[in-house]
């Protein structure tokens, strides 16, 4: 219809103005007529299969209509009778169990009745004349476990009381426990007084029968108590006073109270589990704590007056180290600690702190204070939670009592602040005598002829003393397995290392040692060079030392760091402390390396400067004199002598070389030796391309062949018994003879190539290798 009204729009008839206009409009009116006439005869022709489609609905209708009729009937008639006798007996299923839940608890109230008037009868029977106590406690027992509501019913205070026994039965059961409770006591401590083991154990067993778990356990604690109390004296008494003045008594004392508190937890712990339940052995330690902090606290503070500690700890506080002290004052003419004048002095303050007694009393403490880490480890995994995954990621941790103890206070207090004092007097007091009696290595030269008497490494006495004293002090702070113990000692040490001991070779490579010239461009006297050597030694072995030392605490490099395997997690159970402590023994390591590394390159330089660099270039003059490298075509034709001069270079500097490194290589260690070469063959090809480039103009294709032969034996003989890696110093030179050696078609290539596309790896510039081609070539 759209389509027609178009048309009708374009070819009005009513609009038309012509005949033609009006017979296309009419042939347009014509075609919609055809158009909608076929529209409807087709909708006609679909009526018949509308009205079949109609017609099955209305059968289908009527036939649903029946049924529905017949459904209706069906249920007003049977299922009505059947669902409300379905709900009939649904109600009355309902009713039957709700009375059968009643009358099973009602039973179930009866038989606890009746199971708590048995367990009534039974323990006033059981306490009359029988006087059976475990018979009477079990039916305690079997009592507590009747409901409250039940015992405390109306029903039971009807049905339970008799004429025997007329109270109530929470009056009756109250009653009679607390009357065993009484009696059992009585019989315990009379048992445990008697030293009666076995009877001990029985009236033990009975306390949590009868609901006094907390009674039994606090008087299983005493009795215990007792026997540690009782051993812990005898111990003590055992030795007169003189012989407690012997070293280690007092520690033998506090190891045999742990080890007997660590025998009766043991041994009575299953004891306690089994009757008291999982994890009441806890209230037993707990109780067996504040015996062990008084005899512990005996030991300690017995130990701290007969041993004079606060005496000491004046004696070492005021002690002075006027040795470090003045050895550092700037020389000024007057004498040192080391010298005879100053001896007497030094005796006495020797007399004032017996650094004997001292060691001892450090021995003494690590022993107690190891001790007490393992007690304390020991009764924080008795006391630990049942579950290991509540401890893992923070490690053992120390329970509360144990923590705030009397006897953990008196270990910080008596043992642990005096041995942090001790032992850093003792080292710095070690590291001051060491250098007191410090001795350098006799027989040594520089004269490569004569033999060393001497077994290298050459060092001095002190270094080995001073190493020998740190590992003995880091293993004693180790052994106590405290944690104040090394935050306080190894940082301390760590600093007196850096202060005293590598403080003590810089004044001395300054003050006493250093390679200086007697006369204005002259070389330093022998003594002194090698005495400077010998104290650069010093560092580089030290720093080897205490790299051994801190491997061997930590257990060794092949030792695995997991938490179950590292010996520090078995020396520091608690928490993070095994990780801390290998942080402080790491941290020591380092900074000594930097302390003493910056020392030692300084030294190097200072041997390099005084020693070496003076005589670099005469020997390169003298390596080089009256060569000439612009031959005349007679020379190159192969004159007498040409092969006698082939390696006269090479000669002349292997034998000036050699002479002057070679006396130094005997001296220093392989370490030093390697860093002294490194700075000595950088200068030496410094000096070498200076030559080089003097020889601009100098040099014809002949003469470059002998440059190249000659440098390239120069850095054979330079780097002979150093690294292969030591050549690359002289790179510049070797590069440069190459260019000056290259044919034109090569050099075209190399010049106009980018660096790097040659396949050479160039360390001159565009322009040095321009300069290198025209010292023979000239400038192009």
């Amino acid at each position: 219809m759209e389509n027609g009204t178009l048309a009708t729009a374009q070819h009005d008839v009513y609009a038309a103005t012509s005949v033609a206009e009006i017979h296309a409009a009419l042939a347009e009116l014509h075609q919609q007529e055809a158009a909608v006439t076929q529209r409807l005869n087709d909708l006609i022709a679909s009526q018949k299969d509308l009205s079949r489609e109609l017609g099955r609905l209305d059968l289908l209708r009527a036939n649903l209509g029946t049924q529905v009729v017949n459904t209706r009937a069906i249920s007003n008639g049977m299922l009505s009778d059947a669902a409300s006798t379905a709900n009939r007996i649904s109600s009355a299923v309902k009713r039957l169990d709700h009375e059968q839940s009643n009358v099973k608890a009602t039973l179930e109230v009866v038989e606890q009745v009746a199971e708590l008037k048995a367990c009534v009868l039974g323990v006033h029977g059981s306490m009359g004349a029988p006087q059976d106590w475990e018979t009477a406690a079990g039916y305690l027992s079997r009592a507590s476990k009747i409901p409250d509501e039940v015992i405390d019913g109306s029903f039971a205070e009807e049905i339970v009381p008799t004429a025997e026994v007329p109270d109530p039965p929470r009056v009756t059961l109250n009653a009679a426990a607390e009357s065993l409770c009484g009696l059992f006591l009585r019989e315990f401590e009379k048992a445990a007084t008697e030293g009666d083991g076995s009877r001990v154990t029985r009236f033990f067993k009975l306390f949590p029968l009868i609901g006094r778990t907390d009674t039994g356990l606090d008087a299983y604690g005493r009795y215990v108590c007792q026997g540690v109390a009782a051993r812990a004296r005898t111990n003590f008494n055992s030795a007169p006073p003189s012989q407690r003045q012997e070293s280690y008594f007092y520690g033998q004392t506090l190891t045999k109270l742990f080890e007997h508190i660590a025998q009766i937890v043991d041994g009575h712990e299953p004891l306690v589990e089994r009757h008291y339940g999982p994890g009441m052995m806890a209230k037993v330690i707990e109780r067996l704590q504040i015996e062990a902090d008084v005899q512990g606290g005996i030991v300690l503070d017995t130990w701290h007056d007969e041993r004079n500690i606060d005496r000491k700890l004046t004696d070492i506080k005021s002690y002075a180290f006027s040795f470090l002290l003045q050895s550092f004052k700037p020389a000024n003419g007057t004498p040192r600690s080391s010298s005879p004048a100053n001896a007497a002095g030094r005796t006495s303050e020797d007399e004032g702190v017996d650094m004997k007694e001292v060691d001892g009393l450090l021995a003494e403490s690590a022993l107690m204070l190891g001790r007490w880490a393992l007690y304390s480890r020991f009764i924080s995994d008795k006391c630990a939670p049942a579950e290991p995954e509540d401890r893992i990621d923070h490690g053992l941790v120390m329970p509360q009592f144990l923590a705030t103890s009397n006897l953990y206070r008196k270990v910080s207090g008596h043992l642990i602040e005096p041995f942090n004092f001790m032992t850093t007097f003792f080292f710095r007091r070690s590291v001051e005598k060491a250098f007191q009696m410090d001795q350098s290595p006799s027989g040594l030269n520089l004269n490569p002829t004569k033999p060393l008497s001497a077994e290298p490494p050459f060092i001095t006495t002190a270094v080995d003393t001073v190493m020998y004293i740190l590992n003995q002090v880091l293993q004693r702070a180790l052994a106590t397995s405290q944690r104040d113990v090394i935050a306080n000692v190894v940082p301390t040490v760590g600093s007196l290392l850096g202060t005293d001991f590598i403080g003590m070779i810089q004044r001395k490579m300054r003050d006493e040692s250093y390679p200086r010239p007697v006369i204005q461009g002259g070389l330093p006297p022998e003594d002194k060079v090698i005495a400077f050597l010998v104290l650069i030694n010093n560092l580089d072995v030290s720093n080897d030392y205490i790299k051994r030392i801190v491997e061997q605490q930590l257990g060794g490099p092949s030792q695995p760091q997991d938490s179950s395997e590292s010996p520090l997690q078995n020396l520091f159970p608690f928490g993070h402390d095994a990780r801390f402590v290998e942080t402080k023994l790491r941290n020591l390591e380092h900074s000594f390396a930097v302390n003493s590394g910056e020392l030692l390159n300084d030294g190097i330089q200072v041997a390099f400067h005084t020693v070496l660099k003076p005589r670099v270039r005469p020997i390169l003059s003298e390596a080089f004199r009256e060569i000439n490298y612009r031959p005349s075509d007679e020379d190159a034709n192969g004159e007498d002598g040409e092969e006698d001069d082939a390696d006269l270079v090479k000669a002349r500097f292997d034998r000036g070389w050699g002479a002057l490194i070679r006396p130094i290589k005997r001296i220093l260690t392989t370490a030093n030796f390697d860093r002294l070469l490194t700075v000595a063959l950088a200068y030496l090809a410094s000096a070498l391309e200076k030559r080089i480039r003097g020889y601009h103009g100098l040099v014809n294709e002949l003469g470059a062949v002998r440059l190249e032969r000659d440098i390239s034996g120069i850095v054979t003989a330079a780097v002979g018994g150093g690294k292969y890696a030591l050549r690359d110093a002289f790179a510049k030179c070797t590069q440069m003879t190459l260019i000056m050696n290259m044919e034109d078609d090569e050099w075209e290539e190399v010049s106009t190539e980018e660096a790097g596309d040659s396949g050479i790896a160039w360390v001159l510039t565009a322009d040095e290798r321009s300069f290198a081609r025209s010292i023979v070539k000239g400038p192009r």
